[in-house]
């Protein structure tokens, strides 16, 4: 699925999505599909990173934006992060009437309604942590303040070493885990996240 997106977008997707162009690429990105996101869904998306990207430089700045960096974690940067994102015009991906909840607000969960927002969480530790492994490119949002991403490896072993008190899976649950791991190591609680998914 990922190469047959960057098949579309060229060697260079950070210029593809400043140069998007739904009436010229829409044909070849339509017909892609993954699981339950379909090509319209990956337009919509393109469009959102568009507009983040000309009206703040970056996503990194679109983020920071609705961040409060004395918040204990990125909860409440992230319901910003959603809720601004999805408020792109899309009518180019999904035509004149989008529907009720279109595809793309898979990609923008909220934890105040509940979700885990495991692959914000999961980007955000990419964009964030600094090793051999994270990218470490963001430079403005604290290690401390991220939450783990859930995974059912995650969920399994949270409950089994009580790391959590939580039964069904969602953000209480993820910030529950965090904060237990937080007691382990305060400035970056996320780096046992691959000891407990891999174990």
């Amino acid at each position: 699925s990922i190469e047959s997106l960057l098949e579309v977008m060229g060697p260079r997707p950070a210029a593809f999505v400043k140069e998007f162009e739904p009436v010229r690429h829409s044909r070849r990105i339509e017909p892609l599909v993954h699981r339950w996101i379909r090509g319209r869904d990956l337009i919509a998306l393109l469009l959102v990173l568009q507009r983040m990207l000309r009206e703040f430089g970056s996503i990194e700045e679109f983020f920071l934006a609705g961040d409060d960096p004395s918040s204990p974690d990125v909860g409440p940067a992230l319901d910003s992060f959603s809720r601004r994102a999805l408020q792109t015009d899309m009518r180019e991906a999904y035509g004149r009437r989008p529907p009720a909840r279109p595809g793309v607000c898979y990609f923008f969960p909220q934890p105040s309604a509940g979700s885990a927002c495991k692959r914000l969480n999961l980007f955000l530790r990419w964009m964030v942590r600094r090793d051999a492994i994270d990218l470490g490119v963001w430079t403005r949002v604290a290690a401390s303040r991220l939450i783990v991403p859930l995974d059912t490896h995650v969920i399994r072993l949270g409950r089994c070493l009580r790391l959590t008190r939580y039964v069904t899976p969602g953000w209480k649950m993820a910030a529950e885990i965090t904060a237990s791991l937080r007691a382990l190591d305060a400035g970056d609680p996320v780096r046992y996240g691959f000891s407990l998914c891999d174990l």
